[in-house]
């Protein structure tokens, strides 16, 4: 490995498995917004735990690293495609060694390259300066917060929100509406980066340009300065709260730019970023290729929880599967549980085979997990499970009732809640829905005490594959329930008129 793949692969490494400074700080903020033994404070709890773990262990922050996404300036003479050459290698190795996830997947086969390598992947985007040393920016922005992204075409009408005009004010209605419609599928609280114009390419691209920005900065526009102050705090009036759970922080960041437009267009881009808020940026030397300096890494850092377990109240409901259906049917939005035995990570593309085919296993009573983990493969054969956070579970809202039906499942686990169908399905066949914290990979990878199976691995790849999984107290809330109660639905509302009351 040449000196600048290994630079790289630093980088990655870091990106990946520490937390920057800024990002701590906020959520050190955060926790003591929250009321003490609140759901909100829970999950505050559990992610400061997984920050202090991912960073000891050297692990994903989150399973999901997403798209990994470069800005580089270089300066004249840098020759570009040998950077280009050292960045793909670094990827390549970082995925080998489980800090990032298998992502690139052939969007005509559905086929995983397995290396995170493929048209498109990595993004790499180059711009030259007139500055000695090269820059190097890199971005872990995840899907289940990359899918909350939303671009406006001004004018508008806005649900909750009334019409957004060409002004500052329209812009102002759509930033709210943004943070609203995340809810907890970005795994909030959020961060967002915003493009007033630009075109529909190019603000998207701005937008995230935005999130290479620090959470404690001001912008230098006081105009924009004052919109960004104005929605952070009209944000957390929402009450979405972390996760989704309600509470008094959704928001962590609100960071705005303004590019030149179209006489005929005006578009507001909104880049939405979950708390597992993975950006660094290094400047490596020319000559050397050593890294010189570091930008929101913080090398020794405070820990963020005193804990290194979850203190338990004894009200939590211990279960182990395979599950009754009247353990199932006792249970009751806002329940904690601690799950114990066997459960299987579906995702996507199992529950679209689920659909016309049978399982591989019998999954009467037992639980399906929304997760596609980071795993390695030890020298003896057996499976490492390195990463397990929960994926957002409304892609499968398509799916989920006829596969609950089908197969008998009785509790499905994920994050963000699902639609009024899958309640529909909970009622009608005593399932529940358990809700676990988004992004907290390494929190749930420590429940996870073995890997006994997997099917569909070289159909699907790593994240889609039905991995098998032995469990010991893994962490979860009841937030949809056999009766026919969402949590979910009930912050929707809340926030609905939360925000007609803003406006």
């Amino acid at each position: 490995m040449n000196r600048l793949t290994a630079s790289i692969l630093e980088l990655i490494t870091e990106t990946s498995t520490n937390l920057p400074s800024d990002v701590r700080r906020a959520i050190a903020a955060s926790r003591h917004k929250e009321a003490a033994g609140s759901r909100a404070s829970q999950a505050l709890q559990i992610i400061a735990m997984n920050v202090d773990r991912a960073r000891e262990t050297v692990g994903a922050i989150c399973q999901d690293t997403g798209m990994p996404t470069f800005t580089i300036h270089t300066p004249v003479g840098i020759n570009q495609i040998e950077v280009k050459k050292s960045i793909i290698e670094a990827v390549e190795e970082a995925t080998r060694r489980g800090v990032l996830r298998p992502n690139s997947v052939d969007s005509i086969t559905g086929k995983n390259s397995g290396l995170n390598i493929g048209p498109g992947t990595p993004v790499i985007h180059f711009d030259q300066w007139e500055q000695p040393e090269i820059e190097v920016t890199l971005l872990l922005k995840g899907g289940g917060c990359e899918n909350k992204n939303i671009q406006y075409s001004l004018p508008a009408d806005l649900e909750h929100v009334g019409n957004a005009g060409r002004d500052l004010d329209g812009v102002h209605k759509c930033l709210l509406h943004a943070v609203w419609q995340a809810q907890g599928q970005g795994c909030s609280a959020g961060i967002i980066g915003v493009c007033i114009g630009g075109d529909r390419t190019s603000g998207y691209s701005y937008a995230k340009e935005q999130l290479f920005r620090a959470l404690d900065d001001v912008n230098p526009d006081p105009r924009l300065a004052e919109l960004e102050a104005k929605v952070l705090e009209e944000s957390n009036r929402l009450k979405v709260g972390v996760m989704g759970f309600g509470g008094a922080v959704t928001l962590l960041g609100c960071k705005i730019c303004a590019m030149n437009r179209l006489p005929a267009s005006f578009f507001v881009s909104v880049a939405y970023n979950c708390w597992a808020y993975r950006r660094l940026r290094v400047t490596i030397s020319p000559e050397t290729h050593a890294i010189t300096s570091w930008t929101f890494r913080d090398s020794n850092p405070v820990k963020l929880a005193s804990e290194t377990s979850l203190p338990l109240t004894g009200r939590e409901v211990r279960l182990n599967t395979p599950i009754t259906k009247e353990a199932v049917c006792s249970l009751k939005v806002g329940d904690v549980v601690l799950l114990s035995g066997q459960m299987f990570t579906g995702r996507d593309a199992l529950h679209k085979y689920l659909m016309n085919n049978d399982s591989p296993l019998d999954l009467n009573g037992q639980v399906i997990y929304h997760c596609g983990p980071v795993m390695l493969k030890e020298t003896d054969g057996t499976w490492k499970v390195r990463a397990a956070g929960p994926t957002t579970s409304i892609r499968e809202e398509p799916y989920q009732a006829e596969i609950i039906r089908k197969f008998g499942v009785r509790a499905v686990i994920g994050k963000g809640g699902m639609g009024a169908k899958t309640l529909a399905a909970l009622k009608a066949n005593g399932a529940v829905y358990l809700n676990a914290i988004g992004g907290a990979a390494q929190f749930y990878a420590d429940a996870v005490t073995g890997v006994t199976g997997v099917d569909f691995l070289e159909e699907m790849g790593v994240p889609e594959a039905m991995w098998h999984l032995d469990v010991k107290d893994f962490v979860a809330v009841v937030t949809m329930d056999s009766n026919g109660n969402s949590l979910h639905a009930e912050v929707e509302d809340e926030s609905s008129r939360e925000l007609v009351a803003i406006f």
